[in-house]
């Protein structure tokens, strides 16, 4: 197999996890098109470069010979607020250019115009898909080295992303009307994030306990969603 061959290959393995949420979305028949999905997970994908432009300026292995404390540095912002950020800033744009995402962030059916829980719930989904879309292109990079690491990743990272993502993807929706909780929100999946990273870079703490943490976090959003699917109904 060519190496573009494999490169669509581990790209579609790592798209299973999404198109597992996109079917459970549409045979659940909450209202999320296939249109606003797909956007969601390029959103998602694209913020995969910023996050790589962000990175880089920090002093990468430097931080590691320089103590506990830079260590921090780079498990919580070099690593997670750069993501998390990255994908804020696309979540934003495409709330802002898109017009369907511009209607599903706000409730048609209040006259203020203003932020509903549908609507909230709506960006939590759009960020969850996002989530997916970032941990696609962030597996088949990996996999590239490695093709045993995509399988791993499907239960480990990938879990870790869609679930920070639904945080952020609520935070963008609220964050012009109600900004302490979307700075709640937001922060929130970065120390989510960040213990994840802590604890599967770290020797001495079992992998097993980061997985419970991405699992567990994206079990509450997804719970959240589907709380959101039967208000809707």
């Amino acid at each position: 197999m060519t190496g573009l061959g494999i490169l669509i290959l581990l790209i579609f393995i790592s798209s299973i996890p999404a198109i597992a949420v996109y079917c459970w979305f549409h045979f659940s028949k909450y209202p999320f098109s296939l249109f606003q999905f797909s956007a969601a997970l390029l959103a998602g994908a694209a913020a995969f470069f910023p996050a790589l432009v962000l990175q880089r300026f920090f002093p990468g292995e430097a931080l590691w010979a320089a103590g506990k404390r830079a260590l921090l540095v780079k498990i919580f912002i070099q690593g997670a607020l750069t993501e998390e950020l990255s994908r804020l800033l696309v979540l934003f744009i495409l709330f802002g250019i898109t017009s369907r995402f511009r209607a599903a962030i706000r409730d048609p059916a209040s006259e203020t115009g203003s932020i509903s829980y549908n609507s909230i719930i709506r960006g939590t989904a759009a960020g969850l898909a996002a989530g997916l879309g970032f941990a696609i292109l962030e597996s088949a990079a990996y996999g590239a080295s490695d093709a045993n690491v995509v399988m791993l990743r499907a239960v480990t990272a990938v879990p870790l992303h869609a679930a920070c993502g639904a945080r952020v993807g609520s935070a963008a929706v609220l964050f012009r009307e109600h900004p302490a909780q979307a700075v709640f929100r937001f922060f929130s999946a970065v120390v989510i994030h960040g213990i994840y990273n802590f604890m599967i870079i770290m020797p001495g703490f079992p992998s097993l306990a980061a997985v419970l943490i991405a699992l567990s976090a994206l079990a509450s959003s997804i719970l959240t969603i589907r709380g959101g699917m039967r208000s809707a109904a």
